[in-house]
């Protein structure tokens, strides 16, 4: 059986809309798209490090359209993985834990990984919205698209802008 290996937040948790309400009630304004198209997280909200750190931050994410019904779809014919580079923010994995027992009750504690690095991950697929975990890894890659690399070439990765292609690409 395959193993695929699907990160959380910008994949199945949507933190672009934590970001963006939380810069909206700081501001005073809701960021345009072209405003934070291509840029990192930390360049496109400029207290991003303050927002991950807040309470609630992870644990109040909305969950990406269809991600759930499709990760369970996938967990019936995959050996799946939720794996998260937690170990950066680690005052997180409490809030990630419970908003995944909320939101995904179908992944057992033996399906989360929180780690620091992804390098260490083995898996033949990996779905990803950071170049920079997808780049190391040796398997077949899903960049899933999110405002900070819409403006870039996917290279040797397959884009994927939807839950619903990523259900085409690996059920059909």
């Amino acid at each position: 059986m395959k193993r695929i290996s699907v990160d959380m937040d910008g994949v199945i948790a949507n933190v672009y809309s934590q970001f963006i309400q939380m810069h909206a009630a700081e501001f005073g304004e809701v960021l345009p798209s072209a405003a934070i198209e291509g840029k990192p997280e930390k360049v496109a909200f400029l207290n991003a490090m303050k927002y991950v750190t807040s309470p609630g931050f992870f644990l109040d994410a909305p969950v990406i359209e269809n991600s759930q019904a499709v990760m369970q779809k996938l967990n019936e014919h995959y050996e799946l993985f939720v794996v998260s580079a937690a170990m950066e923010f680690p005052a997180s994995l409490p809030e990630k834990k419970s908003w995944l027992v909320t939101h995904f009750p179908f992944i057992t504690w033996q399906q989360i990984v929180f780690c620091g690095s992804k390098e260490i991950i083995k898996a033949d697929i990996m779905i990803d919205d950071h170049f920079k975990n997808l780049d190391i890894f040796s398997g077949e890659t899903l960049l899933f698209t999110q405002p900070h690399n819409i403006l870039a070439s996917a290279g040797r990765h397959t884009r994927v802008n939807s839950w619903n292609e990523i259900e085409q690409l690996l059920l059909s």
